[in-house]
């Protein structure tokens, strides 16, 4: 991204950076997704993730209406997913309730792992965007 400066607007940038991402392999991939916290991880988002704490509490704003019972389901099904693609279920939050996200999370256990590092991918290409407007926003 560096080697590509200057760019002339947000849209350029975001452009670039979807550009960028879709260059990189599985591994990169990965690793990205381990800079997040699970979906309904409160406790992860406080610690781990303080600097992005912020970001990922309003992305993940549908959590805070939830049931308990929907807490449990998403906890259990993060660590479903996790033992079966070996990295956390990754989506695009904003906009969800919890109740959608654990949908969603039912869903996409379904998938073989090959497809699901496509639509992870996918899920944090459109993340990604999403901050670098807020970071952009922000200065």
């Amino acid at each position: 991204m560096v080697r590509r400066r200057p760019f002339r607007n947000t849209e350029e940038l975001a452009d670039m950076a979807d550009a960028v991402w879709n260059e990189l392999g599985p591994a990169d991939w990965k690793e990205a997704f381990a800079h997040h916290p699970q979906i309904g991880d409160k406790e992860s988002v406080r610690k781990k993730f303080a600097s992005t704490k912020q970001w990922a509490e309003g992305e993940q704003s549908g959590i805070e209406a939830a049931s308990d019972e929907v807490l449990q389901g998403l906890a259990d099904g993060n660590e479903k997913y996790r033992r079966k693609f070996g990295y956390i279920f990754i989506v695009f939050a904003s906009g969800k309730s919890a109740d959608e996200m654990l949908q969603i999370l039912r869903t996409r256990m379904k998938n073989r792992p090959e497809d699901e590092l496509l639509t992870a991918g996918e899920e944090q290409r459109k993340i990604t965007r999403l901050r670098l407007q807020k970071l952009i926003h922000e200065a």
